[in-house]
């Protein structure tokens, strides 16, 4: 859809007057080499610096795009920047509130603009993901035709969200997450720039970690939370961010956690015993103070998948399946949706019955090799597949147990020297009964003497 009278007037007022217009966007990058992170994004050649004009590619123009990453990640930057350094006619839409009509309009509008005056049209299409199928297929001739080189942004994975004619005729970009040193980078820079705030305040230390666990990666929040206190602090006739005048602004305390330092552990470590105790409310304490601290989701689900089979094992086979679920969610979405499938999986592993039969199994068995206990594997489980290895007497009088009624051959599988060795101790606490059932049958049936 073009720009109105009225937005056309709003643009003017705003370079006009930027100091009007929010920090985030006054502090929007004018060109691909102040975008902060994405630089994987950004290498000569690649198809964003083609699309601001550096190198045309001729025949091998720039293909159209989807960007897929998490909010404040810069999606919408990129396709501003794109606006501001090419010569191209750029037009945004939004998925929330544009249809059909609005995207049949702006593609005649590109072929007028093409077959007029040979001007090209880039259209940024915002949420893309929000367009039900029918929609999305009305970009198919223009993108497959080039009328409009599309930039389309989602937050949603692209290959789930978006039709497949569409994602093979599209490049897909792939933004990362932003790093505390990105976002840092950032806030500096907004700071002293003269269309940020122009070193009316400082931002010391404290105030600025935290505005980092505020940001949780996200650009746009980081800036909107630097601009709340700092008007709020100069309202008080203060020329630097205190740290309470930040918690005040944006209503949210600063949780004392040093990510890199002893209470980072400290937290982590609670948070397990808290779930091997079963005290599901002492757990989600320890979960909620990791995330509002702004530590890595990720890290929070590895923990998870280690307690599952150090701490719940047999007791709970569906443990480790959750905590893996889990990470591999935690990797896709990020917070701060993420919390809600880590809160998902502490409730479940906390509440599980426990084991760690696993652990002191394969303790014992490590304990055992580490000392040499070990020996040669006995003859008939040797492998007996290649040229010359029934002249060893490898294989040789080996049983296949599918061949019995009950399924198990009583024959010798570990070493001379670990025979009778028994590792696993299992508890009868939930599922794990029926596996204590399992290896007490089988133990039997090998022939092997009880400890």
């Amino acid at each position: 859809m073009e720009p109105d009278l009225f937005t056309a007037a709003a643009e003017e007022r705003q370079e006009k007057d930027p100091a009007g217009s929010p920090l985030a966007v006054r502090m929007r990058p004018r060109t691909l080499d102040e975008v902060v992170g994405q630089q994987h994004l950004l290498k000569p050649g690649s198809p964003l610096r083609r699309l601001v004009g550096e190198g045309s590619g001729g025949p091998a123009g720039p293909s159209s795009v989807i960007l897929w990453g998490p909010p404040g990640t810069g999606k919408t930057t990129l396709a501003y920047v794109v606006s501001k350094a090419t010569n191209k006619r750029f037009v945004e839409l939004s998925a929330i509130t544009a249809g059909v009509k609005e995207v049949r309009a702006v593609i005649d509008g590109a072929r007028r603009a093409t077959g007029g005056y040979g001007k090209e049209t880039v259209l940024f299409l915002d949420e893309i993901h929000r367009f039900s199928k029918a929609q999305q297929d009305s970009l198919l001739p223009a993108v497959e035709n080039r009328w409009v080189t599309l930039i389309a942004a989602t937050t949603e994975n692209p290959y789930f969200s978006v039709i497949s004619p569409l994602l093979s005729r599209s490049l897909l970009l792939t933004l990362e997450p932003l790093t505390d040193d990105d976002i840092r980078g950032l806030l500096r820079r907004a700071l002293t720039d003269e269309r940020g705030l122009k070193d009316a305040v400082a931002l010391p230390e404290d105030t600025e970690e935290h505005l980092l666990r505020i940001a949780g990666g996200d650009a746009r929040r980081a800036l909107t939370a630097l601009e709340a206190a700092a008007g709020a602090a100069l309202a008080k006739g203060e020329t630097e961010i205190a740290l309470t005048t930040l918690e005040e602004t944006v209503d949210r305390a600063a949780v004392k956690y040093d990510r890199d330092g002893d209470q980072h552990y400290d937290v982590a470590s609670a948070l397990i015993k808290s779930i091997r105790g079963s005290d599901v409310d002492a757990a989600l304490h320890y979960l909620a103070r990791m995330i509002e601290a702004g530590e890595d989701p990720r890290f929070i689900a590895r923990r998870l998948m280690i307690s599952a089979s150090e701490d719940i094992g047999l007791a709970d086979p569906h443990a480790l399946p959750i905590a893996v679920a889990a990470a591999q969610a935690v990797a896709m979405i990020g917070f701060p949706e993420a919390a809600l499938t880590l809160s998902h999986a502490t409730i479940a592993l906390a509440l599980a019955p426990k084991s760690n039969s696993a652990t002191t199994a394969i303790g014992a068995a490590l304990e055992d090799v580490r000392k040499g206990l070990a020996g040669p594997v006995p003859a008939h489980l040797r492998d007996s597949h290649y040229k010359g290895a029934t002249k060893l007497g490898h294989g040789q009088g080996y049983v296949y147990p599918h061949d019995l009624p009950e399924g198990i051959a009583a024959q010798q599988y570990a070493p001379d020297a670990l025979k009778d060795r028994e590792y696993y101790t299992p508890t009868r606490h939930g599922a794990e009964a029926r596996y204590a059932d399992a290896v007490e049958w089988t133990r039997k049936h090998l022939g092997r003497r009880r400890s």
